[in-house]
C-alpha cells in the first residue's frame, strides 16, 4: 500500500545504517543498504568504494523504490504484507522473497510478481502470511554460513520488523480495504495481535533489546486499543 511506504523506509534506513565495508560481508562496501554491486547495477557501472561512500542518499531512494518496490508491487499489497515482502526483498533478494510469498499462497512459483500472485495475497489472511514469512524468513538466516557473525542483528531485524508489520496493517487496513473495495471482513490484526508479535520480538531478540521491545508493544497496543475505542462510541452516536 503506497501510504505505508514511508514508514517502511523509515525502518529500512534504520537497519541499514550508514556506510560499511565489513570483510565478512559478500555485499562489499555498502550504504544506506545499497551494495557496491547495486551501486554499479543501477547508478554508476564503474563505482569504487568511494563512490559508495559518497553516494546520495537520494540515490539510495531511487534504487529502493525502482529495485526492489517496484519489482513487488508495494502498492498493490495490503499494509503490513508490503513491507514484509519489501524488507525481506532487501535483506535476502526480491526473487526470494517473491517465492516465499508465492508458496504461502499457492500460486505457480516463478519469482514475478503478476496478477495471480497479487490476488491470492490480497485475498489471503494478511496476518497469518505476515507470521508465516517472517518465520520462513529467520529459519533461512539461521541456516547462513554467516549466520555466527551477523545473526544476532538480522534475528533483532526479523524480530523488529514484524512488529512493524503488523503495526502497519493495523493503522491502515480500513483505508486499504475502501480503497481497493475489499470485503470489511477481510482479515486485520489489532492490538492483542500486536501484542503477540511483541512477544514474538522479545523471544527472539537479545536480552538487552527486551525491554525496548516490551515497552513499544505495550504503547502500540495501547493506542490501537484508544482507537477502536473511540471508534466503538463514534458508531454508537
Amino acid at each position: 500500500m503506497k501510504e505505508t511506504y514511508d514508514e517502511a523506509m523509515v525502518k529500512v534506513y534504520l537497519d541499514e545504517g550508514g556506510y560499511s565495508n565489513d570483510a565478512g560481508d559478500p555485499g562489499g562496501p555498502t550504504k544506506y543498504g545499497i551494495t557496491i554491486h547495486d551501486a554499479r547495477a543501477y547508478w554508476k557501472s564503474n563505482a569504487t568504494a568511494s563512490d559508495v561512500r559518497a553516494m546520495p542518499k537520494s540515490i539510495a531512494a531511487d534504487i529502493y523504490r525502482k529495485h526492489y518496490a517496484t519489482p513487488i508491487h508495494y502498492d498493490d499489497l495490503p499494509p503490513g504484507l508490503d513491507y514484509t515482502v519489501f524488507d525481506y526483498g532487501i535483506n535476502s533478494g526480491v526473487s526470494r522473497s517473491i517465492k516465499v510469498l508465492q508458496r504461502l499462497v499457492k500460486v505457480p512459483v516463478d519469482s514475478v510478481m503478476g496478477p495471480a500472485t497479487i490476488k491470492a495475497a490480497q485475498e489471503t489472511d494478511t496476518p497469518k502470511l505476515i507470521t508465516a514469512i517472517y518465520a520462513e524468513r529467520l529459519r533461512f538466516l539461521q541456516g547462513l554460513g554467516t549466520w555466527s557473525t551477523f545473526g544476532e542483528g538480522w534475528a533483532r531485524r526479523v524480530a523488529e520488523g514484524k512488529v512493524l508489520a503488523f503495526k502497519l496493517n493495523s493503522e491502515y487496513v480500513s483505508r486499504w480495504r475502501t480503497s481497493n473495495r475489499m470485503p470489511s471482513t477481510a482479515p486485520t490484526v489489532g492490538a492483542g495481535a500486536i501484542i503477540v508479535a511483541g512477544g514474538t520480538a522479545v523471544a527472539t531478540a537479545p536480552q538487552h533489546l527486551w525491554m525496548p521491545i516490551i515497552i513499544g508493544t505495550i504503547v502500540v497496543a495501547g493506542l490501537v486499543g484508544l482507537a477502536i475505542y473511540f471508534i466503538n462510541i463514534n458508531k454508537g452516536k
